[in-house]
Protein backbone atom coordinates (compact mmCIF):
# COMPACT_ATOMS: atom_id res chain seq x y z
CA UNK A 1 0.00 0.00 0.00
CA UNK A 2 1.25 3.55 -0.60
CA UNK A 3 2.44 5.76 2.20
CA UNK A 4 -0.25 7.71 4.00
CA UNK A 5 -1.28 10.86 2.17
CA UNK A 6 0.68 13.85 3.41
CA UNK A 7 3.48 11.70 4.88
CA UNK A 8 6.79 13.42 4.24
CA UNK A 9 9.67 11.10 3.42
CA UNK A 10 12.84 13.13 3.36
CA UNK A 11 15.72 11.66 1.32
CA UNK A 12 18.54 10.40 3.53
CA UNK A 13 20.92 12.82 1.86
CA UNK A 14 18.78 15.82 2.91
CA UNK A 15 19.06 15.10 6.61
CA UNK A 16 21.26 17.49 8.63
CA UNK A 17 23.33 14.63 10.05
CA UNK A 18 24.01 13.26 6.55
CA UNK A 19 25.23 16.64 5.35
CA UNK A 20 27.34 17.00 8.49
CA UNK A 21 28.82 13.55 7.85
CA UNK A 22 29.74 14.57 4.31
CA UNK A 23 31.63 17.60 5.62
CA UNK A 24 33.15 15.52 8.41
CA UNK A 25 34.31 12.86 5.93
CA UNK A 26 36.24 15.49 4.00
CA UNK A 27 38.18 16.42 7.14
CA UNK A 28 39.02 12.92 8.40
CA UNK A 29 39.13 10.51 5.47
CA UNK A 30 42.87 11.06 5.16
CA UNK A 31 43.51 10.12 8.79
CA UNK A 32 45.29 6.80 9.22
CA UNK A 33 44.36 4.31 11.93
CA UNK A 34 47.98 4.58 13.06
CA UNK A 35 47.35 8.24 13.87
CA UNK A 36 44.03 7.54 15.55
CA UNK A 37 45.56 4.95 17.86
CA UNK A 38 48.72 6.98 18.48
CA UNK A 39 46.62 9.96 19.53
CA UNK A 40 44.43 7.95 21.89
CA UNK A 41 46.14 5.37 24.06
CA UNK A 42 42.77 4.11 25.33
CA UNK A 43 41.02 3.83 21.97
CA UNK A 44 40.88 0.04 22.10
CA UNK A 45 39.41 0.21 25.60
CA UNK A 46 36.80 2.80 24.67
CA UNK A 47 35.52 1.62 21.32
CA UNK A 48 34.02 -1.69 22.25
CA UNK A 49 30.62 -2.93 23.39
CA UNK A 50 29.91 -6.06 25.38
CA UNK A 51 26.39 -7.46 25.64
CA UNK A 52 24.68 -10.85 25.77
CA UNK A 53 28.02 -12.64 25.82
CA UNK A 54 29.17 -10.95 22.59
CA UNK A 55 32.16 -8.61 22.56
CA UNK A 56 32.35 -6.15 19.66
CA UNK A 57 35.67 -4.37 19.15
CA UNK A 58 35.03 -1.58 16.64
CA UNK A 59 38.13 0.47 17.47
CA UNK A 60 39.82 -0.47 14.17
CA UNK A 61 37.31 1.60 12.20
CA UNK A 62 38.09 4.89 10.49
CA UNK A 63 36.00 6.92 12.87
CA UNK A 64 36.41 9.50 15.61
CA UNK A 65 34.12 10.38 18.51
CA UNK A 66 32.56 12.99 16.25
CA UNK A 67 31.89 10.40 13.53
CA UNK A 68 30.11 8.21 16.00
CA UNK A 69 27.97 11.04 17.34
CA UNK A 70 26.96 12.09 13.84
CA UNK A 71 26.06 8.52 12.91
CA UNK A 72 23.94 8.21 16.03
CA UNK A 73 22.29 11.52 15.16
CA UNK A 74 21.59 10.15 11.68
CA UNK A 75 19.82 7.16 13.25
CA UNK A 76 17.61 9.52 15.24
CA UNK A 77 16.85 11.76 12.27
CA UNK A 78 16.00 8.67 10.19
CA UNK A 79 13.30 7.67 12.67
CA UNK A 80 14.96 4.41 13.66
CA UNK A 81 13.15 4.26 17.01
CA UNK A 82 9.74 4.85 15.40
CA UNK A 83 10.29 2.28 12.65
CA UNK A 84 11.65 -0.29 15.09
CA UNK A 85 8.66 0.03 17.42
CA UNK A 86 6.31 -0.18 14.45
CA UNK A 87 7.92 -3.48 13.46
CA UNK A 88 7.65 -4.93 16.96
CA UNK A 89 4.01 -3.82 17.18
CA UNK A 90 3.15 -5.71 14.01
CA UNK A 91 2.42 -2.69 11.84
CA UNK A 92 2.57 -3.30 8.10
CA UNK A 93 5.96 -1.75 7.45
CA UNK A 94 6.45 -3.86 4.31
CA UNK A 95 4.47 -1.29 2.38
CA UNK A 96 4.71 -2.73 -1.14
CA UNK A 97 3.10 -6.00 -0.02
CA UNK A 98 0.99 -4.50 2.81
CA UNK A 99 2.46 -6.96 5.31
CA UNK A 100 3.67 -6.94 8.87
CA UNK A 101 7.32 -7.87 9.45
CA UNK A 102 7.34 -10.13 12.45
CA UNK A 103 10.25 -12.53 12.45
CA UNK A 104 10.63 -11.31 16.05
CA UNK A 105 7.34 -13.12 16.83
CA UNK A 106 8.91 -16.44 15.83
CA UNK A 107 11.09 -16.32 18.94
CA UNK A 108 8.80 -14.47 21.31
CA UNK A 109 8.41 -16.43 24.56
CA UNK A 110 5.24 -18.31 25.32
CA UNK A 111 2.80 -15.89 26.94
CA UNK A 112 4.00 -12.82 25.05
CA UNK A 113 1.49 -11.01 22.84
CA UNK A 114 1.99 -9.61 19.34
CA UNK A 115 -1.19 -8.74 17.43
CA UNK A 116 -1.58 -8.77 13.64
CA UNK A 117 -4.97 -7.80 12.17
CA UNK A 118 -6.57 -8.26 15.56
CA UNK A 119 -5.08 -11.73 16.15
CA UNK A 120 -2.40 -12.56 18.71
CA UNK A 121 0.08 -14.57 16.63
CA UNK A 122 2.33 -15.81 19.47
CA UNK A 123 0.02 -18.72 20.43
CA UNK A 124 0.01 -19.77 16.74
CA UNK A 125 3.80 -19.71 16.67
CA UNK A 126 4.09 -21.91 19.75
CA UNK A 127 1.43 -24.31 18.49
CA UNK A 128 3.60 -24.93 15.40
CA UNK A 129 6.76 -25.21 17.52
CA UNK A 130 5.05 -27.79 19.72
CA UNK A 131 3.94 -29.75 16.66
CA UNK A 132 7.50 -29.60 15.28
CA UNK A 133 8.82 -30.89 18.59
CA UNK A 134 6.43 -33.85 18.55
CA UNK A 135 7.55 -34.86 15.06
CA UNK A 136 11.20 -34.28 15.90
CA UNK A 137 11.02 -36.55 18.94
CA UNK A 138 9.27 -39.29 16.97
CA UNK A 139 11.94 -39.28 14.27
CA UNK A 140 14.93 -38.91 16.59
CA UNK A 141 13.56 -41.55 18.97
CA UNK A 142 12.78 -44.07 16.24
CA UNK A 143 9.00 -44.01 16.68
CA UNK A 144 8.44 -42.71 13.14
CA UNK A 145 8.95 -45.64 10.79
CA UNK A 146 9.26 -45.64 7.06
CA UNK A 147 6.82 -47.49 4.80
CA UNK A 148 8.66 -50.80 5.21
CA UNK A 149 9.09 -50.43 8.95
CA UNK A 150 12.69 -49.25 8.82
CA UNK A 151 13.92 -46.34 10.93
CA UNK A 152 14.43 -42.96 9.28
CA UNK A 153 18.17 -42.42 9.03
CA UNK A 154 18.28 -39.68 6.41
CA UNK A 155 16.47 -36.34 6.27
CA UNK A 156 16.56 -34.25 3.09
CA UNK A 157 15.25 -30.69 3.10
CA UNK A 158 13.96 -29.53 -0.30
CA UNK A 159 13.60 -25.76 -0.61
CA UNK A 160 15.24 -22.74 -2.17
CA UNK A 161 16.30 -19.28 -1.04
CA UNK A 162 15.32 -18.75 2.58
CA UNK A 163 13.83 -22.25 2.69
CA UNK A 164 17.31 -23.66 2.07
CA UNK A 165 20.01 -21.18 3.07
CA UNK A 166 18.82 -20.84 6.66
CA UNK A 167 18.38 -24.57 7.36
CA UNK A 168 21.65 -25.61 5.72
CA UNK A 169 23.59 -22.84 7.47
CA UNK A 170 22.08 -23.74 10.85
CA UNK A 171 22.75 -27.44 10.37
CA UNK A 172 26.39 -26.84 9.47
CA UNK A 173 26.79 -24.31 12.29
CA UNK A 174 25.30 -26.66 14.88
CA UNK A 175 26.50 -29.98 13.47
CA UNK A 176 28.46 -30.48 16.71
CA UNK A 177 25.08 -30.79 18.49
CA UNK A 178 23.38 -32.95 15.87
CA UNK A 179 22.24 -36.55 16.14
CA UNK A 180 25.18 -38.32 14.55
CA UNK A 181 23.46 -41.59 13.65
CA UNK A 182 21.38 -39.62 11.13
CA UNK A 183 22.40 -37.78 7.97
CA UNK A 184 20.98 -34.44 6.89
CA UNK A 185 21.15 -33.16 3.34
CA UNK A 186 19.74 -30.20 1.46
CA UNK A 187 18.52 -29.88 -2.12
CA UNK A 188 17.82 -26.47 -3.60
CA UNK A 189 19.23 -26.14 -7.11
CA UNK A 190 16.96 -27.17 -9.97
CA UNK A 191 20.13 -28.51 -11.59
CA UNK A 192 19.51 -32.26 -11.42
CA UNK A 193 23.01 -32.85 -10.11
CA UNK A 194 22.02 -31.38 -6.76
CA UNK A 195 19.33 -34.02 -6.21
CA UNK A 196 21.30 -36.87 -7.79
CA UNK A 197 24.29 -36.36 -5.51
CA UNK A 198 22.11 -35.89 -2.41
CA UNK A 199 20.47 -39.32 -2.74
CA UNK A 200 23.21 -41.30 -4.49
CA UNK A 201 24.15 -43.43 -1.46
CA UNK A 202 20.80 -43.44 0.37
CA UNK A 203 18.03 -46.00 0.81
CA UNK A 204 14.50 -44.74 0.05
CA UNK A 205 13.14 -46.89 2.87
CA UNK A 206 15.25 -44.91 5.38
CA UNK A 207 14.80 -41.41 3.90
CA UNK A 208 12.39 -38.64 4.87
CA UNK A 209 11.91 -35.55 2.69
CA UNK A 210 10.84 -32.16 4.03
CA UNK A 211 9.33 -30.12 1.19
CA UNK A 212 9.47 -26.44 2.12
CA UNK A 213 7.35 -24.18 -0.06
CA UNK A 214 4.74 -21.76 1.25
CA UNK A 215 2.57 -22.03 -1.88
CA UNK A 216 3.69 -25.55 -2.84
CA UNK A 217 4.07 -24.21 -6.38
CA UNK A 218 7.64 -22.82 -6.43
CA UNK A 219 9.11 -24.11 -9.70
CA UNK A 220 12.54 -25.21 -8.48
CA UNK A 221 11.31 -26.69 -5.19
CA UNK A 222 8.40 -28.58 -6.69
CA UNK A 223 10.50 -29.88 -9.58
CA UNK A 224 12.90 -31.35 -7.02
CA UNK A 225 10.00 -32.55 -4.85
CA UNK A 226 8.40 -34.48 -7.71
CA UNK A 227 11.77 -36.00 -8.61
CA UNK A 228 12.13 -37.04 -4.95
CA UNK A 229 8.65 -38.54 -5.09
CA UNK A 230 9.56 -40.60 -8.17
CA UNK A 231 12.84 -41.72 -6.57
CA UNK A 232 11.08 -42.71 -3.37
CA UNK A 233 8.30 -44.61 -5.15
CA UNK A 234 10.82 -46.43 -7.35
CA UNK A 235 12.59 -47.71 -4.25
CA UNK A 236 9.40 -48.62 -2.40
CA UNK A 237 7.63 -50.72 -4.97
CA UNK A 238 5.54 -47.91 -6.42
CA UNK A 239 3.07 -47.93 -3.54
CA UNK A 240 1.46 -44.45 -3.46
CA UNK A 241 0.62 -44.93 0.22
CA UNK A 242 4.34 -44.84 1.00
CA UNK A 243 4.52 -41.11 0.29
CA UNK A 244 2.85 -40.25 3.59
CA UNK A 245 5.57 -42.10 5.50
CA UNK A 246 8.46 -40.45 3.67
CA UNK A 247 7.33 -36.86 3.06
CA UNK A 248 6.26 -33.96 5.26
CA UNK A 249 5.55 -30.40 4.18
CA UNK A 250 6.24 -26.88 5.37
CA UNK A 251 3.51 -24.98 3.54
CA UNK A 252 0.17 -23.22 3.75
CA UNK A 253 -1.41 -24.88 0.70
CA UNK A 254 -3.21 -27.89 2.17
CA UNK A 255 -4.89 -28.74 -1.13
CA UNK A 256 -1.62 -29.11 -3.06
CA UNK A 257 0.08 -30.86 -0.14
CA UNK A 258 -2.69 -33.48 -0.02
CA UNK A 259 -2.64 -33.82 -3.80
CA UNK A 260 1.09 -34.63 -3.59
CA UNK A 261 0.25 -37.48 -1.19
CA UNK A 262 1.41 -35.91 2.08
CA UNK A 263 -0.83 -36.27 5.12
CA UNK A 264 -1.90 -32.72 5.99
CA UNK A 265 -1.49 -33.66 9.65
CA UNK A 266 2.20 -33.51 8.80
CA UNK A 267 2.00 -30.06 7.21
CA UNK A 268 3.65 -27.28 9.18
CA UNK A 269 2.39 -23.74 8.79
CA UNK A 270 4.15 -20.42 8.52
CA UNK A 271 2.83 -16.96 7.77
CA UNK A 272 2.99 -14.15 5.22
CA UNK A 273 4.38 -11.80 7.87
CA UNK A 274 7.63 -13.79 7.75
CA UNK A 275 9.92 -13.21 4.77
CA UNK A 276 11.78 -16.26 3.50
CA UNK A 277 15.19 -14.94 4.49
CA UNK A 278 13.91 -14.35 8.03
CA UNK A 279 12.19 -17.72 8.41
CA UNK A 280 14.83 -20.21 9.59
CA UNK A 281 13.46 -20.06 13.15
CA UNK A 282 9.94 -20.93 11.92
CA UNK A 283 8.73 -24.30 10.61
CA UNK A 284 11.32 -23.80 7.86
CA UNK A 285 13.77 -24.86 10.59
CA UNK A 286 12.12 -28.28 10.97
CA UNK A 287 15.22 -30.06 9.65
CA UNK A 288 17.31 -28.07 12.14
CA UNK A 289 15.11 -29.17 15.04
CA UNK A 290 15.27 -32.82 13.95
CA UNK A 291 19.05 -32.56 13.71
CA UNK A 292 19.81 -30.85 17.02
CA UNK A 293 16.70 -31.63 19.08
CA UNK A 294 13.93 -29.42 20.41
CA UNK A 295 15.84 -28.28 23.50
CA UNK A 296 18.74 -26.93 21.45
CA UNK A 297 16.35 -25.41 18.91
CA UNK A 298 14.53 -23.54 21.67
CA UNK A 299 17.88 -22.38 23.06
CA UNK A 300 18.62 -20.91 19.63
CA UNK A 301 15.25 -19.15 19.67
CA UNK A 302 16.10 -17.73 23.09
CA UNK A 303 19.33 -16.32 21.65
CA UNK A 304 17.34 -14.65 18.89
CA UNK A 305 14.93 -13.18 21.43
CA UNK A 306 17.71 -11.86 23.67
CA UNK A 307 19.16 -9.94 20.72
CA UNK A 308 15.70 -8.68 19.77
CA UNK A 309 15.29 -7.20 23.23
CA UNK A 310 18.81 -5.78 23.22
CA UNK A 311 18.06 -4.04 19.91
CA UNK A 312 14.77 -2.75 21.21
CA UNK A 313 15.87 -1.49 24.61
CA UNK A 314 19.55 -0.54 24.48
CA UNK A 315 20.68 3.06 23.80
CA UNK A 316 22.09 3.43 20.31
CA UNK A 317 25.67 4.06 21.47
CA UNK A 318 25.77 0.61 23.14
CA UNK A 319 23.47 -1.17 20.70
CA UNK A 320 25.31 -3.90 18.79
CA UNK A 321 23.09 -4.08 15.66
CA UNK A 322 22.75 -0.30 15.44
CA UNK A 323 26.51 0.23 15.59
CA UNK A 324 27.17 -2.41 12.92
CA UNK A 325 24.44 -0.99 10.70
CA UNK A 326 25.62 2.61 10.99
CA UNK A 327 29.22 1.63 10.28
CA UNK A 328 28.03 -0.09 7.11
CA UNK A 329 26.27 3.12 6.05
CA UNK A 330 29.43 5.11 6.83
CA UNK A 331 31.63 3.00 4.58
CA UNK A 332 29.07 2.40 1.84
CA UNK A 333 27.94 5.97 1.34
CA UNK A 334 30.89 8.09 2.37
CA UNK A 335 33.90 5.93 1.45
CA UNK A 336 32.15 4.26 -1.49
CA UNK A 337 32.89 0.73 -0.24
CA UNK A 338 30.94 -1.70 -2.37
CA UNK A 339 31.48 -4.93 -0.46
CA UNK A 340 31.83 -6.26 3.08
CA UNK A 341 33.71 -9.42 4.00
CA UNK A 342 32.33 -11.76 6.67
CA UNK A 343 35.18 -13.84 8.05
CA UNK A 344 34.20 -16.46 10.64
CA UNK A 345 37.17 -18.12 12.31
CA UNK A 346 35.06 -21.17 13.07
CA UNK A 347 34.74 -23.98 10.54
CA UNK A 348 31.18 -24.75 11.62
CA UNK A 349 30.18 -21.27 10.36
CA UNK A 350 31.37 -22.01 6.83
CA UNK A 351 27.91 -21.27 5.37
CA UNK A 352 27.29 -18.16 7.46
CA UNK A 353 28.62 -15.73 4.80
CA UNK A 354 26.36 -17.33 2.16
CA UNK A 355 23.39 -17.02 4.50
CA UNK A 356 24.17 -13.34 5.08
CA UNK A 357 24.34 -12.74 1.33
CA UNK A 358 20.61 -13.32 1.01
CA UNK A 359 19.75 -11.63 4.29
CA UNK A 360 21.57 -8.43 3.40
CA UNK A 361 21.41 -8.13 -0.37
CA UNK A 362 17.84 -9.31 -0.87
CA UNK A 363 16.77 -6.97 1.92
CA UNK A 364 18.65 -3.81 0.97
CA UNK A 365 19.50 -4.25 -2.68
CA UNK A 366 16.91 -1.60 -3.57
CA UNK A 367 16.99 1.39 -5.92
CA UNK A 368 13.90 3.30 -4.77
CA UNK A 369 12.80 4.78 -1.46
CA UNK A 370 9.58 4.03 0.40
CA UNK A 371 7.73 6.65 -1.63
CA UNK A 372 9.04 5.34 -4.96
CA UNK A 373 11.72 7.98 -5.59
CA UNK A 374 15.13 6.88 -6.82
CA UNK A 375 17.57 6.62 -3.94
CA UNK A 376 20.15 9.38 -3.81
CA UNK A 377 22.80 7.20 -2.17
CA UNK A 378 24.33 3.76 -2.48
CA UNK A 379 22.43 1.01 -0.68
CA UNK A 380 23.53 -2.53 0.20
CA UNK A 381 27.14 -3.52 -0.33
CA UNK A 382 27.95 -7.02 -1.58
CA UNK A 383 28.46 -9.43 1.33
CA UNK A 384 30.84 -12.32 0.90
CA UNK A 385 33.43 -14.35 2.75
CA UNK A 386 34.91 -17.68 3.75
CA UNK A 387 36.10 -19.19 7.02
CA UNK A 388 39.53 -18.30 8.34
CA UNK A 389 42.27 -19.34 7.99
CA UNK A 390 41.44 -20.63 4.49
CA UNK A 391 40.78 -17.15 3.13
CA UNK A 392 44.18 -15.94 4.27
CA UNK A 393 45.74 -18.06 1.54
CA UNK A 394 43.48 -16.73 -1.19
CA UNK A 395 41.56 -13.43 -1.18
CA UNK A 396 43.28 -11.76 1.81
CA UNK A 397 45.85 -10.53 -0.68
CA UNK A 398 43.14 -8.22 -2.02
CA UNK A 399 42.06 -7.18 1.47
CA UNK A 400 45.59 -6.13 2.40
CA UNK A 401 47.10 -4.75 -0.80
CA UNK A 402 44.26 -4.33 -3.27
CA UNK A 403 43.08 -0.99 -4.58
CA UNK A 404 39.59 -1.19 -3.05
CA UNK A 405 38.74 -0.81 0.61
CA UNK A 406 36.70 -3.73 1.95
CA UNK A 407 35.46 -3.47 5.55
CA UNK A 408 35.65 -6.82 7.34
CA UNK A 409 33.78 -8.49 10.18
CA UNK A 410 35.88 -11.11 12.00
CA UNK A 411 33.92 -13.60 14.12
CA UNK A 412 35.70 -15.85 16.63
CA UNK A 413 35.19 -17.88 19.78
CA UNK A 414 37.35 -18.17 22.87
CA UNK A 415 36.75 -21.89 23.28
CA UNK A 416 36.78 -24.53 20.53
CA UNK A 417 34.13 -27.19 20.10
CA UNK A 418 36.86 -29.64 19.10
CA UNK A 419 40.00 -29.09 21.19
CA UNK A 420 43.02 -30.45 19.34
CA UNK A 421 46.44 -29.45 20.64
CA UNK A 422 47.56 -25.99 19.53
CA UNK A 423 44.94 -25.57 16.82
CA UNK A 424 42.68 -23.06 18.54
CA UNK A 425 45.46 -20.82 19.85
CA UNK A 426 46.89 -20.64 16.33
CA UNK A 427 43.42 -19.87 14.95
CA UNK A 428 42.80 -17.03 17.40
CA UNK A 429 46.29 -15.64 16.91
CA UNK A 430 45.48 -15.31 13.23
CA UNK A 431 42.29 -13.37 13.96
CA UNK A 432 44.18 -10.78 15.99
CA UNK A 433 47.13 -10.68 13.60
CA UNK A 434 44.91 -10.10 10.57
CA UNK A 435 42.95 -7.23 12.11
CA UNK A 436 46.21 -5.68 13.29
CA UNK A 437 47.82 -6.01 9.88
CA UNK A 438 44.76 -4.59 8.11
CA UNK A 439 44.65 -1.60 10.44
CA UNK A 440 48.31 -0.64 10.75
CA UNK A 441 50.01 -2.22 7.76
CA UNK A 442 53.75 -1.95 7.22
CA UNK A 443 55.49 1.20 6.09
CA UNK A 444 58.26 1.50 3.50
CA UNK A 445 60.63 2.47 6.32
CA UNK A 446 59.81 -0.70 8.23
CA UNK A 447 60.32 -2.80 5.10
CA UNK A 448 63.66 -1.09 4.37
CA UNK A 449 64.80 -1.66 7.95
CA UNK A 450 64.50 -5.39 7.33
CA UNK A 451 67.17 -5.13 4.66
CA UNK A 452 64.79 -5.45 1.73
CA UNK A 453 66.31 -4.40 -1.63
CA UNK A 454 65.03 -1.02 -2.77
CA UNK A 455 63.36 -2.40 -5.89
CA UNK A 456 61.34 -4.86 -3.77
CA UNK A 457 60.22 -2.38 -1.10
CA UNK A 458 57.02 -1.15 -2.85
CA UNK A 459 55.82 -4.74 -3.28
CA UNK A 460 56.16 -5.45 0.42
CA UNK A 461 54.52 -2.31 1.76
CA UNK A 462 51.13 -2.69 3.41
CA UNK A 463 49.19 0.58 3.41
CA UNK A 464 46.98 -0.49 6.30
CA UNK A 465 44.05 1.76 7.23
CA UNK A 466 41.70 -1.09 6.27
CA UNK A 467 38.76 -1.13 8.72
CA UNK A 468 37.44 -4.15 10.59
CA UNK A 469 35.17 -5.22 13.41
CA UNK A 470 35.94 -8.17 15.65
CA UNK A 471 33.07 -10.09 17.27
CA UNK A 472 34.10 -12.49 20.03
CA UNK A 473 32.00 -14.97 22.01
CA UNK A 474 32.90 -17.72 24.44
CA UNK A 475 31.70 -20.70 22.42
CA UNK A 476 29.51 -21.49 19.43
CA UNK A 477 26.27 -22.77 20.93
CA UNK A 478 22.68 -22.80 19.60
CA UNK A 479 21.97 -19.75 21.78
CA UNK A 480 25.01 -17.90 20.45
CA UNK A 481 24.07 -18.69 16.85
CA UNK A 482 20.63 -17.18 17.44
CA UNK A 483 22.23 -14.01 18.80
CA UNK A 484 24.58 -13.71 15.82
CA UNK A 485 21.83 -14.13 13.24
CA UNK A 486 19.56 -11.61 14.96
CA UNK A 487 22.52 -9.23 15.27
CA UNK A 488 22.80 -9.09 11.48
CA UNK A 489 19.03 -9.06 10.94
CA UNK A 490 18.70 -5.88 12.98
CA UNK A 491 21.85 -4.38 11.47
CA UNK A 492 20.18 -4.81 8.05
CA UNK A 493 17.02 -3.19 9.42
CA UNK A 494 19.03 -0.22 10.71
CA UNK A 495 20.66 0.29 7.32
CA UNK A 496 17.32 0.11 5.53
CA UNK A 497 15.76 2.70 7.82
CA UNK A 498 18.63 5.12 7.19
CA UNK A 499 18.38 4.58 3.43
CA UNK A 500 14.58 4.93 3.66
CA UNK A 501 13.92 1.74 1.68
CA UNK A 502 11.66 -1.27 2.12
CA UNK A 503 13.98 -4.00 3.43
CA UNK A 504 11.27 -6.65 3.38
CA UNK A 505 10.05 -7.02 -0.19
CA UNK A 506 12.04 -8.72 -2.97
CA UNK A 507 10.56 -7.75 -6.29
CA UNK A 508 13.97 -8.07 -7.87
CA UNK A 509 13.70 -11.86 -7.84
CA UNK A 510 10.40 -11.91 -9.76
CA UNK A 511 11.15 -10.85 -13.32
CA UNK A 512 13.63 -13.60 -14.12
CA UNK A 513 11.28 -16.22 -12.66
CA UNK A 514 8.40 -15.00 -14.83
CA UNK A 515 10.53 -15.01 -17.98
CA UNK A 516 11.84 -18.50 -17.16
CA UNK A 517 8.27 -19.82 -17.05
CA UNK A 518 7.86 -18.52 -20.59
CA UNK A 519 11.10 -20.06 -21.84
CA UNK A 520 10.64 -23.52 -20.26
CA UNK A 521 7.97 -24.69 -22.76
CA UNK A 522 10.09 -23.32 -25.60
CA UNK A 523 13.00 -25.45 -24.41
CA UNK A 524 10.79 -28.53 -24.00
CA UNK A 525 8.85 -28.20 -27.27
CA UNK A 526 9.28 -31.11 -29.69
CA UNK A 527 8.64 -28.74 -32.58
CA UNK A 528 10.79 -25.72 -33.35
CA UNK A 529 9.16 -22.99 -31.24
CA UNK A 530 8.22 -19.59 -32.59
CA UNK A 531 10.44 -17.24 -30.59
CA UNK A 532 9.68 -13.60 -29.89
CA UNK A 533 12.42 -12.59 -27.44
CA UNK A 534 15.32 -10.30 -28.24
CA UNK A 535 17.81 -11.62 -30.81
CA UNK A 536 20.34 -12.68 -28.16
CA UNK A 537 17.83 -14.70 -26.13
CA UNK A 538 16.33 -16.24 -29.29
CA UNK A 539 19.76 -17.37 -30.43
CA UNK A 540 20.65 -18.75 -27.01
CA UNK A 541 17.42 -20.79 -26.89
CA UNK A 542 18.13 -22.21 -30.36
CA UNK A 543 21.72 -23.01 -29.39
CA UNK A 544 20.67 -24.76 -26.15
CA UNK A 545 18.04 -26.79 -28.01
CA UNK A 546 20.68 -27.82 -30.52
CA UNK A 547 23.16 -28.78 -27.76
CA UNK A 548 20.60 -31.01 -26.08
CA UNK A 549 19.74 -32.61 -29.40
CA UNK A 550 16.28 -31.17 -29.85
Amino acid sequence: MPLSEGTEVKPATDRPAWKALQAHYETIHGLHLRELFAGDAERGDRLHVEALGLYLDYSKNRITSETLQLLLQLAEESGLRTRMEAMFRGEKINITENRSVLHVALRAPRGASIVVDGVDVVPQVHAVLDKMEQLSKRIRGGDWKGHTGKLIRNVINIGIGGSDLGPVMAYEALRHYSQRDMSFRFVSNVDGTDFAEAVRDLEPAETLFIVSSKTFTTLETMTNAHTAREWSLAGLGGDEKSIAAHFVAVSTNAKEVAKFGIDTANMFEFWDWVGGRYSMDSAIGLSTMIAIGAENFRAMLDGFHQMDEHFRQTPWERNLPVLLGLLTVWYTDFFGAQSTAILPYEQYLKRFPAYLQQLTMESNGKHVTLNGAHVASLTSPVYWGEPGTNGQHSFYQLLHQGTCMIPCDFIAFGQPLNALGRHHDILLANVMAQTQALAFGKTAEEVQAEGTPAWLVPHRVFEGNRPSNTILAERLTPETLGKLIALYEHSVFTQGVVWNIDSFDQWGVELGKVLAQRIVPEMESKEEPKLSHDSSTNNLIRRCRMLKGA
